[in-house]
């Protein structure tokens, strides 16, 4: 099987891409830099801007599955720059794939497109999309994803997948800001303490999209033309987890605390400053609030149902790599600058 993944420098889509020769696919992915590790791999390297339309046929041609991983992330910034990357380079990438009728579209989406507003608890497969978004990033990858199952049809099969917050070695973003701010004194726990949340480690974010890729056959297939919430379906308290990876690393536990409605008081008003005047991105913002506070695991039953999902590496067995990486990466540099 001749694979593209794009996005396959980062986080997930270089695990994907690990996986993907390993199993003997040639694989090929697409990046705006320059990553000679993975070429390493074997894999071929693209540096190729999705906004490039006339770019993209080149790296599609023969390919036989594409995973689109690449996307803009964050909870700030202007519109523009996360619908050029998320909305109209999605758009761009399957009109490259259409015209040269690759068969196979995997879609990494995001949980955040039905919103964090209010506790989800085994949230369905069928949850509508959130009404209005605090965030540009749910909004752009939601509108995106409607885009990508929309596209299912004879001539392309698409499917898309929400991992839910992905953790593990080389995370270079969940994970290790938290473990800054705990470091630093800055975190608190937000609400009551109780709320439970999913989590995906990346090598089971990774195999979904393999799982699903043997699975989406045709347009018709089970998971064809739908959308699959990912995680290690084994929901966690998040503050009581958190201080328990915090332990691991031998950093003191988050104990501080903040009512959910007074930290979205506070960090509205932090995003409103941030927004009137040159402070650049803030740390905090109504949207974390929210997310950090309220209660979001989902059903894994249809994962598993429609494209033979599962788990590979459980929560206590992705434990240890997780603490050896940041102890590694954040800890002991943070403890070196200080």
């Amino acid at each position: 099987m001749k694979a593209l993944v794009t996005g396959g420098g980062g986080f997930l889509g270089r695990r994907i891409v690990e996986l993907l020769i390993e199993q003997g696919h040639d694989v090929s992915f697409l990046a705006r830099g320059h990553y000679p590790e993975v070429e390493a791999l074997g894999a071929r390297g693209f540096q190729i801007d999705l906004a490039d339309r006339s770019a993209l046929d080149e790296a599609v041609d023969g390919v036989d599955v594409i995973f689109h991983v690449a996307a803009k992330a964050g909870v700030w910034g202007d519109r523009e720059s996360f619908y050029k990357i998320n909305v109209d380079g999605t758009r761009n990438l399957l009109d490259a794939a259409e015209a040269a009728k690759v068969p196979r579209f995997v879609y990494t989406s995001t949980p955040s497109v039905v919103s964090y507003d209010s506790d989800i608890e085994n949230g369905p497969q069928d949850l509508p999309y959130a009404k209005s978004y605090k965030a540009w990033y749910p909004a752009s990858k939601a509108e995106a994803e409607r885009m990508v199952l929309k596209a299912n049809s004879r001539h392309l099969a698409t499917v898309s997948l929400r991992p839910h917050l992905i953790f593990g070695p080389r995370d270079p973003h969940l994970l290790p800001r938290f473990v800054q701010a705990a470091l630093a004194g800055r975190l608190r726990i937000i609400g009551n303490g109780e709320n439970k949340v999913d989590f995906t480690y990346v090598d089971n974010a990774a195999w979904a999209h393999l799982d699903a890729a043997d699975a989406l056959t045709d347009h018709t297939a089970p998971c064809a033309g739908k959308a699959y919430f990912i995680s290690n379906d084994e929901p966690v308290p998040l503050w009581g987890w958190f201080n328990e990876l915090l332990g691991e690393l031998d950093v003191p536990p988050v104990s501080k605390r903040i009512g959910h409605g007074l930290a979205k008081g506070l960090f509205t008003a932090v995003e409103t400053a941030h927004k009137l005047l040159p402070l650049g991105e803030p740390t905090v913002t109504s949207f974390l609030a929210d997310a950090m506070a309220t209660s979001h695991w989902f059903d894994q039953e249809p994962a598993k149902r429609d494209f033979n999902y599962s788990i590979r590496v459980s929560m206590d067995e992705a434990m240890a790599p997780t603490a050896a990486y940041l102890k590694e990466h954040t800890v002991e540099p943070f403890g070196k600058g200080t």
